[in-house]
């Protein structure tokens, strides 16, 4: 369970408050946290860094009282922060002997097949280069009102450590484990070592978000937690403050939460799941039936479609399932209902004879 010997390719984020004392960063914890990754780096491992902060940094360089929750002000502070924080990840790594490189993402470039795509490929090129990427959201750019935003770094750590296939995810907080009760009410409240399951009690007992900068707490943990699983990726929450945490974890040390994941798709599966839907196709019990039996969705199937979509995007099936679609909304309408043999005649040639196959679909109430 706690056996790390064949991880090679290892996720680590850190949380703002983990990042910071008394709001201002701490050099010498990132220095820590640097040496760290080299050691792994060292072990023939691979790194990927999912970093928290500079809303943080940039309201502290400009003076801006906790807590920041204007937009505006936000990513006025990200775009400020965002410098600051690299260079304290720069001269870190300096310190050891590598290179930190610098990626900023939004929900949107996940989402887009190609994009994501592209954004794998460069990252798998550093990662071969030894040289170790830095990952956050582009606050600056990305707001939830316009559906870029990932919500918070728990997510983005997740998505990250799912879609470049990562074997371990390390979790850093100032939350050192998930507790059996809220242990700021209940004085006898327990850590949990270990969760194989993330139950409707644990996502009840998670409570809110975060507070001041930071915007993840143990709710954003554990939806966290269900995206990394269905990649079959391993994650560990941990007090980020505990001396030489990282490499502890990788040793095997009984520190935190292990959460252990539950099933493992393909890339491809993974990048449907964790995609943002454009629109919904509404099925007949049989045809939900039979997705559950990894069959194709026939249009015979449809009921409706609701949203207003192209072809090859991401869509419900309902409210349990996602799909690529291989017809647009205004086609979809057209043949809902028929047989498929009937498709050549309404849409004319070169059509296909399916609305998705089972290659692209996939459950989401697994």
């Amino acid at each position: 369970m706690r056996n790390f010997t064949n991880s090679k390719r290892i996720a680590v984020k850190i949380g703002t408050n983990t990042l910071s004392k008394d709001g201002v960063i701490d050099s010498l914890f990132i220095r820590s946290i640097a040496s760290q990754i080299a050691s792994l780096l060292k072990a023939d491992r691979q790194v990927v860094l999912i970093t928290s902060g500079a809303i943080g940094m940039g309201a502290g360089q400009l003076k801006i009282p906790s807590p920041v929750t204007d937009i505006k002000l936000r990513q006025a502070c990200a775009a400020v922060g965002q410098p600051l924080l690299m260079t304290e990840y720069r001269k870190a790594f300096d310190k050891v002997g590598l290179t930190c490189a610098q990626v900023l993402l939004t929900a949107e470039v996940l989402n887009n097949r190609q994009t994501y795509l592209n954004l794998k490929n460069a990252i798998e090129t550093l990662l071969a280069l030894g040289v170790v990427p830095v990952l956050n959201e582009n606050d600056c750019v990305a707001t939830e009102e316009i559906g870029t935003a990932f919500g918070d770094n728990d997510k983005l750590s997740a998505l990250v450590a799912s879609k470049l296939d990562a074997d371990v995810l390390i979790m850093l907080s100032d939350i050192d484990a998930l507790y059996d009760k809220d242990p700021r009410k209940f004085s006898d409240a327990k850590p949990v070592k270990a969760v194989f399951e993330i139950t409707d009690a644990i996502i009840k007992s998670a409570g809110s978000r975060g507070s001041k900068f930071a915007t993840g707490g143990m709710k954003s943990k554990i939806e966290a937690v269900k995206i990394a699983s269905n990649a079959g990726c391993r994650v560990v929450l941990a007090d980020g403050r505990v001396k030489d945490v990282i490499t502890k974890i990788i040793a095997g040390a009984d520190i935190g939460t292990i959460f252990m994941p539950k099933r493992k798709l393909s890339n491809r599966l993974r990048w449907l799941l964790n995609s943002a839907a454009t629109g919904t196709i509404t099925i007949d019990d049989g045809a939900v039936e039979a997705i559950r039996k990894k069959k194709s969705l026939l249009p015979k199937g449809i009921k409706s479609v609701s949203g207003s979509f192209d072809a090859g995007v991401v869509v419900m099936l309902n409210t349990f399932a996602k799909a690529v679609t291989n017809f647009s909304s205004d086609e979809l309408k057209k043949i809902a209902g028929k047989h498929s043999s009937e498709i050549k005649n309404i849409l004319g040639t070169g059509k296909k004879d399916v609305v998705a196959t089972p290659e692209n679909i996939v459950l989401i109430d697994y």
